[in-house]
């Protein structure tokens, strides 16, 4: 059962990359221009939900990517291998998607106000320990990830993907209420479908582990 939902996994996230490399072109062709804006109206302001998307989804991104190779040296079953591998390669070819737009509308990739402030979040508790948003393991949790194989990091690694997910599709549905800029409001659609489709997943590979998400 495992083999067959990683297969089909691997199918989706190839289909999220040629997708992505689409949506690409043809904000370029449909603006007339280099990079994505919303037709007829300036670029994104530097404090713009666009921006903040970006910046905020940028790093998000980037701890999956991590984690996903973490596991990858980890353990040697194909499955979870396979996913962590699907995972790091789509969200590694948004993150970059999402900095060269920041390029492109000449915005700073980084903002002196807090993460998800464009959300209204800017409020939120202080995470502390590297967790910089909801979802985003702890520093004292990725250390655990590297201290452990097989079996026992198979089953961290699904459970902290699982919350990693479950704020990214948070953001992400932000995005899609607040941003502006078309293509960037349906690369972030397109995030919420496939990050729901990999959260059933991993659920399925979780119990067949003897375990269960964390919340």
């Amino acid at each position: 059962m495992a083999r067959r939902h990683a297969g089909w996994l691997a199918g989706a996230a190839a289909a999220v990359l040629v997708t992505a490399g689409a949506i690409t072109y043809a904000s370029a062709e449909d603006t007339g221009g280099p990079g994505p804006t919303t037709a007829g109206a300036p670029a994104p302001g530097p404090e713009s939900a666009d921006a903040g998307f970006a910046r905020d989804m940028a790093v998000h991104h980037q701890q999956a990517v991590e984690m996903s190779y973490i596991v990858r040296d980890r353990t040697k079953n194909a499955d979870v291998r396979r996913l962590a591998y699907d995972i790091a390669q789509t969200q590694a070819n948004q993150r970059g998607m999402l900095l060269g737009w920041l390029d492109l509308w000449g915005l700073p990739k980084v903002s002196a106000k807090p993460p998800m402030s464009w959300m209204g979040m800017g409020g939120m508790p202080e995470r502390g320990d590297g967790s910089l948003m909801p979802g985003m393991a702890t520093n004292t949790e990725l250390r655990k990830l590297r201290s452990l194989s097989g079996k026992q990091a198979e089953i961290l690694y699904l459970q902290l993907m699982t919350d990693h997910h479950k704020g990214g599709i948070h953001m992400a549905e932000g995005c899609v209420a607040k941003c502006a800029v078309g293509v960037e409001k349906r690369l972030a659609q397109g995030m919420v479908d496939a990050q729901q489709s990999e959260l059933q997943v991993m659920a399925g590979m979780l119990k067949e582990r003897g375990a269960a998400p964390r919340s």
